[in-house]
């Protein structure tokens, strides 16, 4: 009884949590939502150019799009936040003579982002039957116009559960900024969460932050499964029944 009694303390404190949520509502969920709204944004532009590079005519564009992705995809995500926020820290405050690294957290982010969304998209555009874009150029349109209005919208729309699980993904590797170290006011749920369990030895503001990391990702996931449902087998349609009493009677079938 005593150590269930000593787990409960240490991971469910509940006047450590209520103490916490004050500071995770006003600093940490902003700040997640920031990070991960931008990064998102940012690294989808991205995407859809190393996407478009990718399956480009040219040989320069693809290997460029090549390299790019394998070296933002096979690192893991916390050396490319270390390299990019501790190195460039320097020239930033250089260039700007601010000291926070929010900024670069958001770069590290997009640049990650961008190398799993690139591919995502390019796998959408390409699973796109080619008789579309033959279709489209046998009715007058460029290949620059068929890619536009045709093959890139319905590429697009095939990977948006996809692009909805990268979104959720960067909510969580928002969490691995705290490595290139923010100012209070900047701190993200994890970070919030960190400082308060290491200051009062307890684990519950953790468990807190917890819970805000699902309250974002659970409405997020059901979405995935609702636009794959829908994409799969689309919209019921009602077929409302006739009324076969109010319908007019032929003068032949009076006789």
């Amino acid at each position: 009884m005593d150590t269930l009694e000593q787990l409960g303390n240490t991971f469910f404190d509940w006047q450590a949590m209520v103490a916490i949520l004050p500071e995770l509502l006003t600093v940490g969920l902003p700040n997640t939502i920031i990070l991960a709204l931008a990064s998102g944004i940012i690294g989808t532009i991205v995407g859809m150019v190393l996407a478009i590079m990718g399956i480009s005519r040219n040989r320069a564009l693809r290997w460029t799009a090549r390299v790019y992705t394998d070296i933002f995809r096979g690192l893991p995500a916390v050396v490319i936040i270390l390299l990019i926020g501790l190195g460039l820290g320097p020239v930033l405050r250089q260039l700007t003579g601010s000291t926070s690294p929010y900024p670069l957290g958001i770069l590290a982010l997009s640049l990650i982002a961008s190398a799993y969304i690139g591919e995502i998209f390019r796998s959408g555009i390409q699973s796109v039957e080619k008789g579309q874009l033959e279709a489209s150029r046998a009715l007058g349109f460029s290949y620059r116009s068929s890619m536009q209005l045709v093959v890139v919208p319905q590429g697009v729309r095939r990977v948006l559960p996809a692009l909805v699980n990268q979104f959720i993904a960067l909510i969580k590797e928002s969490s691995l900024i705290y490595f290139i170290g923010l100012v209070a006011s900047e701190r993200e749920l994890f970070r919030v969460g960190n400082d308060a369990a290491s200051n009062t030895g307890n684990l519950s503001p953790l468990i807190a932050a917890g819970v805000f990391y699902l309250f974002l990702t659970i409405p997020l996931t059901h979405l995935v499964n609702f636009i794959d449902t829908r994409l799969r087998v689309g919209r019921k349609q009602q077929i409302e029944p006739k009324d076969d009493a109010m319908e007019p009677v032929e003068e032949g079938a009076r006789a």
